[in-house]
């Protein structure tokens, strides 16, 4: 019989709240700090003793990065924004759809190589970027990929395809045969079955899934900062070197442009959050 671990005092229950209270203040405090510093000037970020609460709020540094300042010269940053747009949007959609096929496939057939190759999948998301950086590079220069869209696209579907394939296959494996087989007896087909019935009941997965593909996506520097060199394919993550100089850094402007890489990642996630919370608990509770 399994024990079911309960917190009876209030003193362990108001000391675990204060314990992810602090731990969720050590997380947020950067980003915090990120977003203050996109609204303050330039003269607080700069001034000893640091101030911690700002005095004055601005939106100079958002026009100053965008050009709308006659003292400062903008930079690409619409460009950059939909460089990051199409990259991240097609390899997430390559991904969910291949992914969604290859999860469905080793959660529902039998073949010879199955644990292999799934465990293959599985090795090649343990490799870490910044290790295919090289022969990545090597690579694409010979066969002309360098500074261009589809060259980080196929980077990230491959990185983002195994970890779709692992998510989708323990979703699909959480939804009874039995449903498939009904739907077929009463007169769908194979695709009918899957499109009807057990695609609706693994869409809070696959939620989850798009929302971690695109967010890899999104934010991956090490690699883009690799393989792109020019305004036509640069990423948001690699245009913020474009603050750095050889002495001094654009912290301002820095922070601004965090800011507007950070907004299509809360909006995305405040939309599926429904689905994305259904997904990740999928399978949790079983009656």
């Amino acid at each position: 019989m399994s024990r079911q671990l309960t917190i009876e005092k209030p003193w362990q229950r108001w000391l675990i709240r204060l314990g992810v209270f602090v731990a969720m203040m050590i997380l947020c405090v950067p980003g915090v700090w990120v977003v203050l510093t996109a609204f303050r000037p330039n003269i607080e970020i700069l001034a000893r003793p640091a101030v911690w609460i700002p005095h004055e709020l601005t939106l100079n540094n958002f026009k100053g990065i965008f050009g709308l300042l006659p003292t400062q010269q903008g930079l690409p940053v619409a460009q950059y924004f939909i460089n990051s747009l199409v990259i991240s949007v097609t390899s997430t959609l390559v991904a969910i759809i291949v992914g969604m096929a290859g999860g469905y496939a080793f959660a529902r057939y039998r073949f010879k190589g199955k644990a292999a190759l799934f465990l293959a999948f599985m090795l090649s998301r343990t490799v870490p970027g910044v290790a295919l950086s090289l022969p990545l590079f090597i690579v694409w220069a010979r066969v002309g990929l360098i500074d261009t869209p589809i060259g980080l696209i196929l980077v990230y579907m491959a990185i983002n395809i195994p970890f779709t394939i692992w998510l989708t296959d323990g979703f699909f494996r959480q939804i009874p045969v039995d449903l498939s087989e009904a739907a077929q007896i009463d007169g769908c087909t194979r695709w009918q079955a899957f499109w009807k019935v057990e695609f609706p009941l693994a869409r809070s997965g696959l939620a989850s899934a798009a929302i971690f593909a695109f967010l890899t996506s999104w934010n991956e520097y090490a690699l883009a900062s690799q393989l792109t060199r020019t305004t036509a394919s640069k990423t948001m993550p690699v245009g913020l070197m474009d603050f750095t100089a050889q002495f001094t850094v654009d912290w301002t402007g820095m922070s601004a442009m965090a800011v507007l890489i950070i907004i299509p990642a809360l909006v995305l996630t405040f939309i599926v959050q429904k689905h994305l919370i259904a997904g990740l608990t999928f399978g949790g509770v079983k009656g």
